[in-house]
């Protein structure tokens, strides 16, 4: 039996309904012990600001560093600390107004790492997209078998994969009055299938 096999690409577009805010608390003193404690106070500011934009279990800790800090002459004066942390919002809004009030509340020792926007639900988004790379599957297909003089036959056998998801749009914030904007992001899906030759 003749066989032909193509991979169909399929991809739409969603608009991003939720954000995920990475920021970190930073500080620098003379020793360890009041570098840590800094940051941590800072953290602790960072997490009860974050209560009142968004839920407790959407708030957690995603790294704590210390390092030695060097002047410009690369003299040791001192250390600095970080904790940084991932903050979920329920909607954009919420992001914004989150950056906001960080700012004001945590001041200097705030540095905001990036806003990911992300699409809470992709199953709508993902099944257009499937529908369309096997539409593109039997497009190719229907053209390959026309080549050799042969007409396309039943799929035989279809894996999805090998178009990763699309990426999240960053924003970053740089200013105490944050407007985040949606716009849309590519959800992609692949699917190899392998068609009878008739």
């Amino acid at each position: 039996m003749r066989t032909v096999t193509v991979t169909g690409h399929g991809e739409t577009r969603a608009a991003p309904d939720t954000a995920v805010v990475r920021v970190a608390a930073v500080h620098r003193a003379a020793g360890v012990a009041d570098a840590l404690a800094g940051a941590d106070s800072a953290a602790r500011q960072i997490v009860a600001t974050g209560h009142e934009h968004t839920t407790p279990e959407r708030i957690g800790t995603s790294a704590v560093q210390i390092w030695s800090s060097h002047d410009q002459q690369g003299a040791p004066n001192g250390y600095e600390a970080r904790h940084s942390l991932s903050i979920g919002c329920p909607d954009i809004g919420a992001a914004g107004a989150l950056l906001s009030a960080l700012a004001e509340s945590v001041g200097e020792r705030l540095q905001i790492e990036g806003v990911s926007l992300e699409i809470t639900d992709r199953s709508a988004a993902e099944t257009a997209a499937r529908e369309a790379a096997y539409a593109d599957a039997v497009e190719r297909a229907t053209h390959l078998a026309g080549l050799t003089g042969a007409v396309l036959g039943d799929a035989q056998d279809v894996v999805e994969g090998g178009v990763p998801p699309g990426v999240p749009r960053m924003a970053k914030a740089l200013a105490a009055d944050v407007a985040l904007e949606p716009g849309e992001q590519a959800v992609a899906v692949s699917v190899t299938v392998v068609f009878q030759l008739r």
